[in-house]
């Protein structure tokens, strides 16, 4: 699946500011969240794909990272983006 870039202005749109601020960790956490999401999906049909296993995980690597800087940084702005994306934790 290739993303779109209304998909993308769509992600950080909701999830940043505006959709040109794609820098914020907020619209980039949703946007590894979305892509982790369908790789899963992908991983479930098909089970030995494993460059897409690698991908999954580094992503989740990027995405924690990112909510590691968010906790250290500003624990509110953290607290919402796990409310809004539904993330354990």
């Amino acid at each position: 699946m290739r993303l779109t870039a209304e998909t993308k202005k769509d992600i950080f749109k909701t999830h940043g500011e505006v959709d040109t601020n794609t820098g914020s960790a907020e619209g980039q956490i949703a946007l590894f969240t979305h892509r982790i999401n369908h790789i899963t999906e992908h991983l479930k049909i098909n089970k030995k794909d494993k460059s897409a296993e690698l991908s999954l995980i580094k992503l989740v690597g990027k995405r924690r990272s990112l909510l590691d800087y968010l906790t250290k940084t500003d624990i509110f702005r953290y607290r919402a983006i796990i409310k809004e994306l539904n993330l354990r934790k």
